[in-house]
């Protein structure tokens, strides 16, 4: 059985935990002084993105393109696939969870907060699959 510590989903993980909690601090940082939370979204998962992509390729992994031309495919991949995710899923997500939510909740930093949540969990199932099987292949 593989090591837990060793294994690609642990690290996923711990680095997904990393920049889901930076995430957080600037979405909730950027709402705080007034910015659109979908808006603010998008600066949030735009700066962690490019932590992500160093932290998963070279941790998660272990990458080792030795061409520009396969380090060039691993980023545009690895932009489409994240970016979608972060942007349309999780914007999309963030937007009906609202709705619903706002039912339920009425302050609004948590109604927000909830559905940050759930839409990262869309995402991170996204990412993981899709860096695993399309991005960085061996």
């Amino acid at each position: 059985m593989k090591n837990l510590k060793n294994s690609q989903e642990f690290k996923f993980a711990i680095i997904g935990g990393f920049n889901t909690l930076l995430d957080f601090i600037i979405l909730f940082g950027l709402t705080a002084i007034g910015f659109n939370s979908i808006i603010a979204n998008i600066f949030s998962t735009g700066i962690t993105f490019v932590s992500s992509f160093i932290l998963n390729k070279q941790v998660t992994f272990k990458s080792q393109k030795r061409t520009k031309r396969e380090l060039i495919r691993e980023m545009i991949l690895f932009t489409i696939v994240t970016l979608f995710g972060l942007w349309v899923i999780q914007s999309v997500v963030i937007y009906l969870a609202s709705g619903l939510l706002g039912n339920f909740i009425s302050q609004e930093n948590i109604v927000l907060f909830l559905a940050k949540v759930i839409a990262t969990g869309f995402s991170l199932i996204w990412n993981f699959v899709l860096y695993k099987k399309v991005v960085f292949t061996s």
